[in-house]
């Protein structure tokens, strides 16, 4: 009788092992059927993904991207979302994977799966020019007679929150419109990614902002995907490790944060 029920325990055993491992995820037999990758992003974030003047999307994640779906010997497909509905389109099978500069978070950990991060940003503060004076860093805008703002749902309005709390706070649902809110002295400082921040206080700053550069936050940004796919997780580890070996990530890298050659293209 024992050998009976230990045989149809390891019977039970495999049959559920089996089960699970037909029900489980596996996004890259999906894109190798589909004979492309989906990439979900929100065209907003210089230079990370933004919008050209001919309607493309370009930037730093997509030239990435491009290179993924080479790699993978299919076709890319960028799929342009709001920021605020970014992982639930992720969650609904809309695109395979978000690589739009999202912070990695224990919060956002909870919903999705992040590859290994690829870059290290933090928050920076773009400051009206006649406050330069007596603000110089984060705990000098911490005081209720200033008006601080970032965009909605974003890891700068946490941060903004978290570290300025006594100020008066105002979220935006672009970037683009904190930026010109400050500009047009409606607020007083606009809390926001430094490689962002970097690019519109030169493009967008009319001489009337200025930019606290040194980060007070540190971010490391990621991939996310859907939660139970270890194989898609352990190809997208494996395939950044590779372009920073050959030498490519740096290519891409140089090209967006250390040449403003692009900026001729959305000018």
């Amino acid at each position: 009788m024992k050998k009976l029920c230990l045989f149809f325990a390891v019977a039970l055993t495999a049959l559920a092992f089996a089960a699970g491992t037909v029900s489980a995820a596996d996004t890259l037999a999906e894109i190798q059927k589909r004979g492309k990758l989906r990439v979900g992003m929100e065209p907003g974030y210089m230079p990370f993904e933004l919008t050209n003047q001919k309607g493309e999307i370009i930037g730093f994640d997509v030239d990435v991207a491009k290179r993924m779906a080479k790699a993978m010997n299919v076709e890319l497909e960028l799929v342009s979302t709001a920021w605020d509905g970014i992982i639930p389109a992720l969650l609904t099978d809309k695109f395979d994977i978000i690589m739009s500069g999202m912070t990695l978070t224990q919060e956002r950990n909870m919903s999705v799966n992040f590859a290994q991060p690829y870059i290290l940003i933090g928050q920076s503060i773009l400051l009206k020019k006649e406050l330069a004076g007596e603000v110089k860093s984060y705990k000098d805008l911490n005081k209720a007679g200033y008006t601080v703002a970032s965009k909605l749902g974003t890891t700068g309005e946490q941060a903004t929150k978290r570290m300025i709390p006594d100020a008066k706070y105002i979220s935006y649902e672009t970037e683009q419109e904190g930026v010109m809110e400050l500009v047009n002295g409606k607020i007083d400082a606009f809390i926001y990614d430094l490689p962002f921040n970097a690019i519109a206080v030169g493009q967008k700053g009319d001489g009337k902002i200025v930019h606290l550069d040194e980060p007070f936050t540190k971010e490391p940004l990621a991939w996310a995907i859907r939660r139970g796919d270890p194989d898609f997780l352990n190809w997208l580890n494996n395939f950044m490790a590779q372009i920073k070996y050959d030498g490519v990530y740096d290519k891409i890298y140089h090209k967006w944060f250390q040449d403003d050659t692009w900026l001729k293209e959305i000018q």
